[in-house]
């Protein structure tokens, strides 16, 4: 009998440390972001769709946090957010204080290599996933309607009228996008890089300085949804980033439509894998476990709220979230594929480097 009360104490014991080790675990979590704040870094200046997609989470993810620190936004504009995305592997403390958000790219650059100022090894930051995976948005091709180029024919005339497009620092997509649908499709289109954000572009097509622009159909809703009505003086000439035709944009051609044959078909495909991590989001590298896991389902929580659901309609944009994991599954089918499509999406984006 006493060997089977000596059992019975064992396994309460065992019990009551296995039901209190995981609270222990998210007390220790919120005990150390009570009274604490977390620096959300946006890799691009405010009122861009990078910014409005963070103001909107730093809004809501804040409950979601144990300890519920607030979440204060920081700009950190510079080389397609580049700068930013350094600043996050490198610099930033990495004790679950920092995240940030940065181009969609930036996983892609650090995956193909070739860029000396890269410092970051895209898959070892502590990812908390994606806001949109793209299901909802689209990539277009913005023209002005007074522009010598109307269609995409018009762009593909050999020694025929250039399109004249604004971008912002190296690395950015609005940079890179061009340049691949300029090989693949043999578009004559000619870059104005430099712009410090995409405000600036914005007001370059407004005043005629540039000719129209590549972004998201999400951040021209929030920042000018006017270029959407009928008697706009823009229009969009193509889509990229999706596999089909968005539903508001039935008769605008896909990219992938557009190819003129197997390898620039191909080329686009992968120029278009970092569209599903459209909106990312990470912290440092080295981030205690338990506070990156909590991060990571904050993030993923917030965009469960209903309220920010609301929020997002109003905005205009588009939230279809996926987490870290997801998000590293995408890196390693980047760098799995071949060697020659990586190479020449690399040299790609060198050129389009070398056109400031």
């Amino acid at each position: 009998m006493s060997r089977r009360m000596a059992l019975a104490f064992c396994a309460s014991v065992a019990l009551a440390v296995t039901t209190f080790a995981v609270p222990a675990r998210a007390d220790a979590v919120a005990d150390f972001y009570k009274g604490k704040s977390i620096q959300l870094i946006v890799g691009y200046g405010p009122g861009g769709g990078y910014d409005v997609y963070a103001r909107l989470l730093a809004r809501f993810m804040s409950k979601y946090v144990p300890g519920n620190p607030a979440i204060v936004v920081q700009n950190m504009p510079g080389a397609g957010s580049l700068l930013a995305a350094n600043y996050i592997y490198n610099i930033a403390p990495k004790d679950g204080t920092v995240i940030g958000t940065f181009a969609r790219n930036m996983p892609l650059m650090g995956v193909l290599g070739g860029n000396a100022a890269v410092k970051y090894d895209a898959r070892k930051f502590t990812w908390l996933g994606s806001a949109s995976s793209y299901q909802e948005d689209s990539y277009l091709m913005w023209v002005r309607k007074d522009a010598k180029v109307q269609t995409v024919a018009d762009a593909q005339v050999p020694g025929g009228p250039q399109l004249v497009l604004g971008g912002t620092g190296e690395g950015a997509t609005g940079n890179d996008v061009p340049v691949v649908l300029r090989d693949a499709l043999g578009m004559n289109i000619k870059q104005i890089t430099g712009y410090p954000d995409s405000n600036a572009i914005f007001l370059a097509i407004e005043r005629k300085e540039v000719e129209g622009r590549t972004t998201d159909l999400s951040a021209v809703r929030t920042n000018r949804p006017d270029w959407l009505k009928p008697n706009s003086y823009m229009h969009a000439l193509l889509q990229f980033g999706r596999a089909t035709r968005h539903p508001d944009f039935p008769d605008v051609p896909t990219a992938r439509e557009l190819a003129k044959d197997e390898k620039s078909r191909a080329l686009i495909e992968l120029a278009e894998l970092p569209y599903v991590l459209s909106r990312p989001y990470v912290a440092p590298p080295g981030v205690p476990a338990d506070r990156a896991q909590a991060l990571e389902k904050a993030f993923l929580d917030a965009y469960r709220d209903p309220e920010l659901m609301v929020e997002a309609e109003k905005l205009g944009i588009g939230v279809s979230p996926i987490g870290g994991k997801e998000a590293i599954a995408l890196i390693d089918q980047i760098a799995g594929a071949p060697q020659e499509q990586r190479d020449y999406i690399r040299n790609l984006f060198t050129a389009s480097k070398a056109e400031k």
